[in-house]
Order: C-alpha cells, then sequence, then structure tokens
C-alpha cells in the first residue's frame, strides 16, 4: 500500500521508499514507559527498513508489542463496531460526506490553470512581438501536445504532477501544510491498526530523488507483504480489508477535521473503490465498508488529535520511521488507545 495526497498509482502496489535511520544522539521518545529497550527496538527497525528487511523490522515491532517497555500503541486501537451505518448517523458523528469523499484539488488546478494562461500569452506576445509566424507557433504548440502525451502514457503524468507539486509547496503554504497533515493522518492510522509504516515522502522532487522513477508520487508506504499474499491467494480478510479502507480515507479523513473539506486523496479513494469492486461488493455493501471506515478513521484521529499533530511535526523536519513511531508512542497514553 501506497497512500499519497495526489496522483495516480497502480493499485494495492507498494514501492519501497528508503528511510535514515535514527541518529543515536536524538532524544529518547516513546510511551509514557519509554526506556532504553524501545529506543534499541526503533533503531533496529529503522536499520532494517533501511536494507529493505520488512519483515524483520515488522518482526521487531510484534514482539515488543504490548510488552513492558515496548510498543503498547502498535495495533491496539479502539474501534467502533462495524455495522450499516446510515448518512444521518455519520452526520450526528459531524460527518458530512459529501465535503469528505469527493476531494478536489484547488491549489494545483488553479497554479495548472495559470500556467495554461500564461503560456496561451506567451504566445500571443511572442506573435506580435518577437515576429514569430502562426505556423512556428503551431510547431511549437504541436510539440507541447507531444510531450505532455509522452508524459501521460509513459509516466503516467509524473512530469506534469512533479512541476505542480514543485510549484505548490514553493508559492502555498497552505498547500504545504495540507500535505504534510495528509500523511500525518496515514501514518497514525496505520500504526494504530496495527500496518507498519515503511517510508514516506512529502514532495514529488523528494519521492523522484528516492526512487529515481516519475512514476511515484510523494506518499507514505507501508510494510505491505501480509496484505500482498492475501490478495494473491484471492480471499482478502475481513480484518485485513478493514485496515486497508481505514488507512486509504486517513489523509482524507485528516483533512476534512483540519479544514472542513479535503482536496488531496482522490487517488487513495479511487484505489479503494477499485479494491471493492474487485472483491464484487455491491453498491450497498461498499458503502456500508465506506461509512463503517469513515466513521471509525475520524473518531480515532479526533481521538489522537495530539499525537497527529505532532507526528506531522516530525514528519516536516524529515524525521525517520522509529523516530515518528516514538512521537506516537509517547503521546498516546496507553490506556486510550
Amino acid at each position: 500500500m501506497n497512500f499519497c495526497y495526489h496522483g495516480s498509482i497502480p493499485p494495492v502496489k507498494l514501492s519501497l521508499l528508503t528511510v535514515k535511520a535514527v541518529n543515536s544522539s536524538e532524544p529518547v521518545l516513546g510511551s509514557n514507559n519509554f526506556g532504553g529497550s524501545q529506543f534499541q527496538i526503533l533503531e533496529l527497525v529503522d536499520e532494517e527498513l533501511r536494507k529493505g528487511n520488512e519483515r524483520r523490522a515488522l518482526s521487531l515491532v510484534k514482539d515488543a508489542q504490548g510488552k513492558p517497555g515496548g510498543f503498547c500503541c502498535f495495533g491496539a486501537a479502539r474501534q467502533v463496531p462495524q455495522r450499516l451505518y446510515s448518512l444521518d448517523e455519520l452526520k450526528l458523528n459531524g460527518i458530512d460526506t459529501s465535503s469528505f469523499l469527493a476531494p478536489i484539488d484547488v491549489t494545483l488546478g488553479s497554479i495548472e490553470r495559470n500556467l495554461q494562461l500564461l503560456a496561451t500569452l506567451g504566445g500571443v506576445s511572442a506573435w506580435f512581438g518577437l515576429g514569430i509566424s502562426p505556423a512556428q507557433i503551431l510547431y511549437f504548440s504541436l510539440g507541447m501536445f507531444f510531450l505532455w502525451s509522452l508524459d501521460l502514457i509513459s509516466f503516467n503524468g509524473g512530469v506534469k504532477n512533479l512541476v505542480l507539486d514543485t510549484i505548490g509547496h514553493r508559492l502555498s503554504q497552505k498547500y504545504h501544510n495540507r500535505v504534510i497533515q495528509h500523511e500525518a493522518g496515514h501514518f497514525l492510522i496505520a500504526y494504530l491498526l496495527g500496518v507498519l509504516p515503511k517510508g514516506y515522502t512529502l514532495t514529488s522532487w523528494e519521492a523522484l530523488m528516492k526512487e529515481r522513477s516519475l512514476n511515484v508520487q510523494a506518499g507514505t508506504a507501508f510494510v505491505d507483504y501480509e496484505f500482498l499474499e492475501e490478495i494473491n491467494t484471492g480471499k482478502l480478510s475481513a480484518k485485513m480489508l478493514n485496515k486497508f479502507s481505514c488507512i486509504a480515507l486517513a489523509g482524507v479523513a485528516t483533512e476534512y477535521l483540519l479544514f472542513g473539506c479535503s482536496e488531496g486523496g482522490l487517488a487513495d479513494i479511487d484505489k479503494l473503490d477499485k479494491l471493492l469492486k474487485s472483491l464484487g461488493f455491491t453498491q450497498k455493501k461498499a458503502d456500508s465498508q465506506v461509512r463503517w471506515a469513515v466513521l471509525n478513521t475520524v473518531l480515532l484521529l479526533r481521538r489522537h488529535e495530539k499525537a497527529r499533530s505532532l507526528l506531522a511535526e516530525a514528519m516536516s523536519l524529515g524525521k525517520s520511521v522509529g523516530s515518528c513511531i516514538g512521537v506516537i508512542e509517547k503521546v498516546i497514553d496507553c490506556e486510550d488507545v
């Protein structure tokens, strides 16, 4: 699983992100009873993730799960009962799905329109000011259309996303903050539900530098071999589906709670929709799954708002996965997960 702020990503496929190891000089973070043993475990987790040993990293966390000096938050979230919830019940919990499940990226959309306007004005100015012939402008336009088509076919729009995302982070602090909070939501919900994050990137440029591929967008990636093993057998357990659903919706849920609506995360919603369709869900059954996941995710995020906020701060500073886990364990009371 790789959930991102925007962009198209092939369903149920995680890309490995490289994360830096925790520096031993960093302050010790963790649960209320965070001891040296937990800090050492987090260092080992970072090291195994850096090497690509996902199974070993997950095993380290699971072995310390619920033990003194270990991890009390991993996979320990209290969840709402799973049943069919009506839209009225969601509204009673302060959730308006019309502002939740239809994200429109206003910021990047505005940037794209402005770039198109500038290109048009530049073409007109070149025509009148530089004496460029209409035929030359036509050839240039055809060349740009060819490059745009090539990017769409070869890189799934990666070049376009890279340009727009880079400009968005440079010019809009609001957009920059949205992306950070969005990914923090994915990270936190995954960890609380027992899915280990293995890395994250907050910008398309950062993702390009790490992955050396334009097909990879910024986002949070997770240790997913258990999920893929179930997918490959053709049977996905209800427990795994519930985890996937909540993690997929965690980004848009975070934006909704903070800003009243979501702009990013359309690819996450599409990915969940495709998964439910591939499992043969009827519309009623899919609606039931999504509504439960929406309610469950929103209530978890509300309960752990402080943890999400401090986690976002750590992620904005580029902290390692181990350090981010330490923040979660330190902030959340083991009795109130």
